[in-house]
């Protein structure tokens, strides 16, 4: 009887249920996104200085929504401002416009983010199999896989795409073209790449399998209704494709091979020698998305209960919509190698799968767990129906007696037993199942993956944000890449605003970086005078380890800088720069393992 009921409320279709059963199922399935976002939060709100890795690029310069008047003439606040898409500052800015710091926003936006993308999984997982727990089951894997990497709780433009494309797929199953429409408007205002999924997944819904042989379908509604959306994406698109932009063009692939930042080891790390590294783990080419949860790799075997629906009996209440999965996997691996093929005039391969494979898995996922349990059931059930109709054989003369051997027991005993290890078989793999499904995050190791990083030195972010808003900072400190987002002040640069993928702001960058290398570790001043007068550097950040060869040699990003190579080899042989002298008689903050010189400081002692 308890595996009668547990197999009703499991995978019972929802048509047969109580709508509070699926009603269950859909707030449990908010309620751990909520509890994951809310493990985010906590971490976002341990300190007053806490800010998500990549919200250091994406956001920082969002505080001019505040104050207009930060980060003037700021190329690094410029830059970043430029590649934002659309949607994502107005949204911001609309949040801001309220008094909602941008900072403060880029903390709650994940859990509103994966409230939203949870509703949308489940709605789609129960219109490709109407069964409520599938729809739970789904939507878990996909919170656990959002939150085992950094994308969702950035608030960055990919951490849209999750919600936006999962909209896009539920109204698309439902043909609503008003929803699917402006659903694929705001993948192109939030995260543009996917338009082109999108766009590849409605032309495929013209095509059919029929037949053994694919055919393009007859229904005239299907081609306009096809045709408004490609137009509508191709109106999105038009913007991206005649924008100008004074910090492009896009680096060349040839160029970008032999740049150190692209290599092993750099900034952003790209090719690799290794070509499973390179196909399968490597970061931005890669075709497969990392640390997922293990129980979505189910998925890849969905066709294949859907092909015997004898032994799954399940499988065929799969609606004709689970096509859409196969044609999500096509389109973005099709965009992937499209990708490789423009390299980085497409942004990064990995883009084109990483949402998306891990939206398909889940939901292939979540129905193929779903799809085995009810064949597990029904395995169950029916072997204690065929015990209670079993036929009594006629008896058998016993070798042994010498008589009939009276089987009538024997057999209604056999089956009997047979059906109750049955039940505890189905029992075990239900438990093992959900145990399974909801425990797994505790045996993951940083999970939730949120790469919050918590600054160290308060004291010397409110220095800063007390001097004038034009203050400009020169340092090669890592610390130095929290002061625009902590102090709301600029630097001249840092290895967090290091990205090379456009030519235009990248050669600017990699000159000032060069530059400054050379004026901290100069014989003489001189160097530091012009860096000085050249950009309107107010302030010079030095920690006491600035001026040893480790420092410039057990750091990645400073060490590809040739000039940093051959200051490393003067602080070998003992020489000095010279801006190594003035840290005692200019500072003018001295804690936290920091010290502050002023620029007038630096001026008059290279004019005298």
């Amino acid at each position: 009887m308890l595996i009668a009921r547990l197999h009703k409320f499991i995978t019972a279709p929802a048509a047969k249920i109580p709508k509070s059963n699926t009603i269950f199922w859909l707030s449990l399935s908010l309620t751990f996104a909520a509890l994951y976002g809310m493990l985010g939060l906590q971490e976002a709100f341990s300190s007053k200085y806490v800010v998500q890795d990549d919200v250091r690029q994406h956001v920082f310069w969002m505080q001019r929504f505040l104050d207009p008047q930060l980060f003037p003439n700021d190329l690094i606040a410029n830059y970043f401002q430029s590649v934002a898409p659309a949607g994502y500052t107005a949204l911001y800015r609309l949040l801001a416009a309220v008094g909602i710091n941008p900072l403060l926003a880029s903390k709650l936006l994940p859990l509103v983010l994966g409230l939203t993308a949870t509703g949308y999984c489940f709605s789609v997982c129960t219109q490709l199999l109407p069964v409520p727990a599938a729809g739970f089951i789904a939507s878990l894997l996909l919170n656990q896989s959002m939150w085992m990497k950094d994308d969702l709780v950035s608030a960055t433009p990919r951490a849209f795409a999750f919600p936006i494309f999962l909209a896009f797929l539920h109204y698309l199953l439902r043909r609503s073209l008003p929803g699917t429409g402006i659903s694929i408007a705001l993948i192109g205002l939030f995260y543009p790449q996917y338009v082109f999924i999108a766009a590849g997944v409605i032309i495929l819904q013209l095509v059919r399998w029929e037949g053994g042989r694919l055919q393009l379908t007859q229904n005239r509604r299907d081609y306009w209704f096809c045709a408004a959306l490609v137009a509508v994406a191709i109106l999105v698109l038009l913007p991206f494709a005649l924008k100008t932009s004074e910090f492009g063009p896009t680096i060349a692939a040839a160029e970008a091979r032999k740049m150190p930042e692209f290599l092993p080891g750099g900034r952003s790390s790209f090719f690799h020698k290794n070509p499973v590294v390179f196909w399968i783990d490597g970061r931005g080419s890669a075709i497969l998305p990392s640390r997922q949860p293990a129980l979505v790799w189910l998925g890849l075997f969905l066709p294949v209960l859907l092909r015997f629906p004898a032994q799954f009996p399940l499988a065929k209440q799969v609606t004709s919509g689970v096509r859409v999965l196969p044609q999500i996997a096509l389109v973005s691996v099709a965009m992937f190698f499209a990708a490789h093929a423009a390299l980085f005039k497409l942004h990064l391969p990995s883009r084109y799968t990483g949402h998306s494979f891990r939206i398909a898995l889940a939901l292939a996922g979540g129905i193929a767990l779903t799809v085995l349990l009810d064949a597990v059931f029904q395995w169950a059930e029916n072997q204690t129906q065929d015990s209670s109709t079993a036929k009594t054989p006629p008896p058998n003369p016993s070798p042994f007696t010498g008589r009939g051997l009276d089987t009538t027991e024997t057999l209604s005993r056999s089956p009997l037993l047979s059906g109750k290890a049955k039940k505890i078989i189905a029992f075990s793999c239900f438990l093992l199942a959900f145990s399974t499904l909801i425990l797994y995050p505790a045996f993951v190791d940083n999970f939730p993956k949120t790469s919050y990083q918590v600054g160290g030195a308060q004291q010397l972010y409110q220095f800063f944000a007390q001097k004038p808003k034009d203050t400009l900072i020169a340092s090669l400190a890592e610390e130095a890449n929290n002061l625009p987002t902590f102090s709301q002040r600029s630097i001249l640069a840092g290895r967090e605003y290091a990205i090379p993928y456009h030519v235009g702001y990248y050669r600017r960058f990699r000159e000032r970086t060069v530059e400054l290398i050379e004026a901290q570790y100069s014989q003489d001043l001189a160097p530091a005078l012009q860096l000085i007068q050249k950009y309107g550097i107010d302030f010079w950040l030095l920690e006491p380890s600035s001026f040893t060869p480790d420092y410039l040699i057990k750091n990645h990003w400073r060490w590809q800088f040739e000039p940093a190579k051959q200051a490393a080899e003067r602080l070998k042989r003992g020489k000095m720069p010279a801006l190594a002298g003035l840290v005692g008689r200019c500072s003018v903050f001295d804690r936290e393992g920091f010290s502050v010189l002023p620029a007038d400081c630096i001026l008059k002692a290279a004019k005298k």
